[in-house]
């Protein structure tokens, strides 16, 4: 093995400076061919894996992804891992007097033109420094055969690179950057590839088959061992080739790469969140991500998943937030071999809601001062009309409750009041309120989605609504989502913006901090869903659900089962779970409580147990102090629905006995809804045409209909009115003379039909 030790200057022997004038001429000619070259610190310094990587944020390795697709570089190896076999295995067959020459060559050089002017066949002439420099030249990466001033070039250039360079960093440079076969570019990927093995720990057989690679990468296994046996042999190893039958099945089964399962494979925990982030080969990203909770989150949704298989489930996703930084600590777009569409990114797709949208249209009550935790409203059957039809919601489980409170309709995820609440406060300002809690899918207008709205029907992404459900544990305030830790954002601490520019990341990155939520009503909500007691009626004092320490939490489910959701926050960490099938095709029998909640606990629980072996504390999470503007009161009911208890209320909204109001409190106009079109039929009797105008409730003494302006007829009973063709604008107003609804819709006359 060659010893690699500092070289002093050495003075040209009396015949070769006898030779310089007659091959100056020459080389002025090559010197185009032979510009400055970098220096070995420069080029450590551009070059570039074919992979990218994902680091989480203590600098483990989370995802490789390869993004140039041309060639197959692995990063840069130092000479002291590559094995001594391999390094010698290449001098011996590329550059015999590596160690003795100063770029050329000059003996194997005069050889070569001897044995060309006699037409025989030879090794060549071509120095590793040589080599070295045609890799560096613009044109590197064009093969075949030089024409004589390219060779002259070449010889300038491998002469400068000696000056400059040493012998290790020439040997170095050339086994990272010479192509070993097909897109196999340096001593990296072809060991990995190849032999499933680092470079320092490659024997002399496989050396001398990599050594055997250089002169024809992509020549057949045969010939590929025949020049690896000849090459032993040089280097008195020729027992490996005693047998060469034997020795060229192992050269064939070496290069169809079946070796590669022996190399441990690379951490694949985060290929979602890498294909957003990593943009150039050879990055390396430090991201906000936990590794540890990364590899858990994965886990604990794919051992669900296998729970839940014989109910056609097959996909799901798992994303951690830390509330007050806003850092991504775990993103499990999928559920990886478990399911047909794994390149789906669940964090990102765009779903139907469910119930998860409950606590935002309930804390827009409460800001609106519409509704408090303490009010009734009536769960029964209902049917509103709209200009689509006739829609009648119904809750997950088949049977009512009759008149509940506020509190318990929401903990208990009661549909029919949450549809009530909305006729009140309408679809357009609810959808207003998602937009400034981040839900920036919601891209049609409130009368577009309608009332079922409240239970859901808008598309949403599990990274909006994890950032939604974080406003509310961070007293309303939205802020942006960072990827990358807050010290790695640059000096001015800002989140950084990430290439996610589909509708499932909109906004969530880029867009600036903003109230979303008043402190006041994000608390009261909050509160409710960390009610064990309020949602027992539906899930149980006892469930996934009841944490032994503070959270709030709400599952949700979509239409025919396609979705399952369970989102919640602690002091600390909120964590949003979707279970589901990417394909859209329904679970059989699964709900929010069933699928994505227990992996939402479990998720929960190893945050905040703490694990005291690897440094990792334990978190508590106790209750958040009221802010200002809330208040306690002791409360009863009449009749006694519910027990009594200490509610919180806004200031100024309080109340000690909570009485039934006959559903005054939520009469809105039901027919006609906002955006009716009629027709009139000429045809049939004008009497037999007219409308009735229906309210969604009882009316109070003194309310009365208003028409265009003018009043029309009191409230109840319901009148029937004469439609006249035209738009119109109805309103339904109380006593004092305030509008407490509207809605306006038009009148179509159609034409005559014929008569047989």
């Amino acid at each position: 093995m060659p010893r690699f030790s500092g070289f002093g200057e050495r003075r040209l022997p009396l015949r070769r400076r006898a030779l310089l004038p007659t091959l100056a001429l020459l080389l002025g000619l090559a010197a185009p061919a032979a510009q400055a070259l970098p220096d070995y610190a420069q080029v450590r310094r551009e070059y570039r894996a074919s992979d990218a990587t994902l680091l989480a944020r203590d600098g483990q390795v989370l995802q490789s992804l390869r993004l140039d697709r041309n060639v197959r570089r692995r990063a840069w190896t130092p000479l002291a891992e590559i094995s001594p076999a391999l390094v010698r295995a290449v001098i011996v067959s590329e550059d015999r007097r590596f160690m003795e020459h100063d770029g050329v060559d000059w003996r194997a050089a005069g050889k070569a033109a001897w044995s060309n002017f006699w037409g025989s066949r030879t090794r060549g002439a071509s120095t590793l420094t040589m080599q070295l420099a045609g890799l560096l030249e613009e044109d590197g990466q064009r093969r075949g055969r030089r024409s004589f001033l390219d060779k002259l070039g070449q010889s300038m250039a491998a002469g400068r690179l000696e000056r400059t360079w040493n012998k290790r960093q020439i040997i170095e440079a050339y086994l990272n950057l010479v192509p070993f076969r097909g897109e196999l570019q340096g001593v990296g990927a072809m060991s990995q590839e190849l032999f499933g093995k680092w470079p320092h720990g490659l024997d002399e057989r496989e050396s001398a088959l990599a050594a055997a690679l250089l002169r024809s990468p992509n020549a057949f296994p045969a010939v590929v061992a025949r020049r690896a046996c000849r090459l032993l042999a040089e280097m008195g190893r020729e027992q490996e080739c005693s047998d060469a039958q034997a020795f060229a099945a192992y050269v064939d089964y070496a290069l169809s790469g079946a070796q590669r399962t022996r190399q441990a494979p690379a951490p694949q925990l985060a290929p979602h969140l890498a294909r957003k982030l990593l943009e150039q080969p050879g990055q390396a990203l430090l991201s906000s991500l936990d590794a540890d909770l990364q590899q858990f989150a994965s886990h604990a949704l794919r051992r669900h998943l296998h729970t839940l298989r014989h109910q056609n489930v097959e996909d799901g996703a798992v994303l951690v937030l830390d509330n007050a930084s806003g850092e991504i600590l775990a993103w499990v777009g999928s559920s990886g071999d478990l399911s047909e569409a794994a390149e789906v990114d669940g964090v990102t797709a765009l779903r139907q809601a469910g119930s998860t949208l409950k606590p935002f249209l309930y804390a827009l009550a409460f800001e609106q001062r519409a509704l408090t935790p303490a009010s009734l409203i009536e769960d029964a059957p209902l049917a509103l009309d709209t200009g689509n039809g006739l829609y009648a919601p119904q809750n997950y489980e088949p049977h009512y409750q009759g008149w509940v409170s506020v509190r318990r309709a929401l903990a208990g995820s009661l549909n029919v009041p949450a549809v009530r609440t909305l006729v009140r406060l309408g679809p357009e300002p609810f959808r207003r309120k998602l937009l400034q809690a981040g839900l920036a899918s919601l891209n049609q207008d409130g009368d577009w989605y309608g009332y079922s709205l409240a239970l859901g029907s808008a598309d949403i992404s599990l990274l909006m609504l994890a950032n939604g459900y974080r406003s509310l544990a961070n007293g309303g305030r939205w802020s942006p989502l960072r990827a990358v830790p807050a010290t790695a954002a640059g000096s001015n601490g800002k989140a950084q913006p990430i290439p996610c520019r589909r509708e499932g990341c909109a906004g969530v990155f880029s867009d600036v901090p903003r109230p979303a939520f008043t402190a006041a009503a994000a608390f009261l909500v909050g509160d409710i869903l960390a009610d064990r007691n309020a949602r027992a009626s539906t899930f149980g004092l006892e469930s996934w659900l009841a944490t032994p320490y503070w959270s709030a939490v709400k599952t949700g489910t979509s239409k025919d089962m396609r979705d399952n959701w369970c989102t919640g926050y602690s002091r600390r960490y909120t964590v949003a779970v979707w279970v589901g099938n990417a394909g859209g095709s329904p679970m059989h029998d699964v709900s929010g409580i069933s699928g994505a909640a227990p992996v939402w606990r479990e998720v929960m629980d190893w945050l905040h147990r703490g694990d005291p072996a690897r440094a990792r504390p334990p978190q508590s999470s106790r209750p958040p102090p009221a802010p200002a503007g809330v208040v306690r009161q002791s409360i009863r009911f009449e009749p006694a629905r519910e027990p009594a208890r200490q509610e919180w209320f806004l200031a100024g909204t309080e109340q000690t006995l909570i009485r039934q109001a006959g559903g005054q409190a939520l009469g809105r106009i039901a027919y006609p809804a906002d955006g009716t079109i009629l027709a009139l039929d000429p045809d049939i009797p004008p009497s037999r045409q007219r409308i009735e105008l229906r309210l969604s409730g009882p009316a109070a003494p003194g309310w009365h209909w208003q028409l265009d302006g003018k009043r029309l007829a009191a409230a109840q009973p319901a009148p029937r009115w004469l439609p006249q063709p035209g738009r119109h604008r109805l309103q339904l107003v109380d006593a004092r003379q305030r509008v407490i609804d509207e809605a306006a819709f038009e009148v179509r006359a159609l034409k005559g039909k014929s008569r047989r």
